[in-house]
């Protein structure tokens, strides 16, 4: 497998950063992180967390400048984490709670944006 150029290890640095920084967040806002970076056959989830019988399966994007954000996200990026959240729900959401995908975006300089129920799918 070809070694990583420089710029996709520093994107990938600044992604583990934002998904650090969303786990504090999100901590903070009362919930508790389950799991990070849950790789499946569907797709990767990088946050799930859990709050008031409320399972969230989080995409986390970082990006250099707010302008970005608006492009962060699309709505294939978003099937795939739900599918991915379809295979782990049974694990990680007991009978009765309510399950959705959120996405957290971060740039540098700009409030922490929280989408929360991002997916109707």
């Amino acid at each position: 497998m070809p070694r990583p150029t420089r710029d996709r290890r520093l994107a990938e640095a600044a992604g583990r950063r934002g998904e650090r920084m969303a786990a504090w967040w999100l901590r903070l806002k009362g919930w508790r992180i389950l799991d990070r970076r849950v790789r499946t056959k569907a797709g990767e989830v990088d946050l799930i967390a859990h709050r008031a019988g409320l399972v969230a399966f989080v995409e986390v994007k970082t990006r250099r400048t707010g302008a970005e954000l608006d492009m962060a996200i699309d709505q294939r990026r978003l099937s795939r984490v739900a599918a991915a959240a379809e295979v782990l729900m049974e694990r990680y959401a007991t009978a009765g709670e309510d399950i959705r995908v959120d996405v957290i975006l971060f740039a540098p300089g700009e409030p922490i944006r929280h989408i929360e129920n991002a997916w109707i799918g």
